[in-house]
């Protein structure tokens, strides 16, 4: 290499890290806010903790009642996110398969709710989650987002399912293979990398979603997610900065904790999925 290429890439290098920092300095302020008094806060924000205490942390686990909280959110965002993987897998691999007159409109007509911003019809959503009767209530809102989350993991879908070779699945036929057979033995798990991304995407716009939970949830504190609870410090006259800080902490954690687990098959995915595309 080079003395250019070297001081270019030095240079590069150099840039890629101040970016990180820059990224990652919001992250900061949170961790070390959590951890110091209103008074403090208010002094100076960028400061360290004059002492290191957990008595944000605790009173926010018990005001925010964490552990209802916490389920609340994990029981939406694991049962949306299914509900979206098996809809948006079967769809989009039947819209990559099926070629008729009408297909082409039938994938375009799936697809562009993408293009429509949430808040044109989040009224009309809420009427008609409570003429259902399904407003208020956590498996309602997981279902919600079935609909809401569907157009775009069909489209990564259906990119994904027309790479698949059509031999593979008339061999399956030929062999004895049903439709559901051919889905859930040969097909779904070849879409494997394809599943990582779209699971990636919606748990992370699940778990940190907080719009569409206070429309379907609204005050009831029975069916909180940790971001309604987190909200409750935010008063109209006073920021309990602190315990917003405290809550920041509480909900990044769990996500932080998953990636670390799950850390290798979500590089695959991200990584797959770029390639697709």
């Amino acid at each position: 290499m080079s003395k250019k290429s070297k001081a270019l890439h030095g240079v590069i290098q150099l840039f890629l890290i101040l970016f990180l920092l820059l990224y990652l300095s919001p992250l900061f302020l949170v961790g070390i806010n959590a951890f110091k008094s209103y008074q403090e806060i208010m002094t100076d924000v960028m400061s360290l903790p004059s002492a290191f205490t957990l008595d944000n942390i605790k009173n926010v686990f018990h005001d925010m009642k964490y552990p209802a909280t916490f389920l609340n959110t994990l029981i939406a965002t694991v049962i949306g996110t299914l509900g979206i993987i098996v809809i948006a897998s079967m769809g989009g691999y039947k819209m990559a398969r099926v070629k008729t007159r009408y297909s082409r409109f039938c994938f375009l007509f799936c697809i562009a709710p993408m293009m429509i911003p949430f808040q044109s019809f989040m009224l009309t959503l809420v009427n008609v989650a409570t003429t259902l009767h399904i407003n208020g209530k956590i498996w309602g809102l997981a279902i919600i987002y079935w609909g809401l989350g569907a157009p775009m993991s069909i489209f990564l879908y259906q990119g994904f399912a027309k790479g698949i070779p059509l031999e593979l699945e008339e061999s399956a036929l030929i062999d004895g293979c049903n439709q559901f057979q051919l889905f859930t033995r040969i097909i779904f798990p070849m879409l494997k990398s394809c599943t990582a991304t779209v699971t990636i995407i919606n748990v992370m716009w699940i778990w940190n979603d907080f719009l569409l939970p206070l429309l379907m949830l609204g005050g009831r504190k029975s069916s909180k997610t940790l971001q309604l609870a987190a909200y409750s410090f935010m008063g109209q006259y006073k920021m309990e900065w602190q315990n917003i800080m405290s809550a920041a902490i509480l909900i990044i954690i769990p996500a932080l904790i998953l990636y670390l687990i799950f850390q290798k098959s979500i590089i695959k995915g991200v990584v797959a999925g770029a390639v697709k595309g």
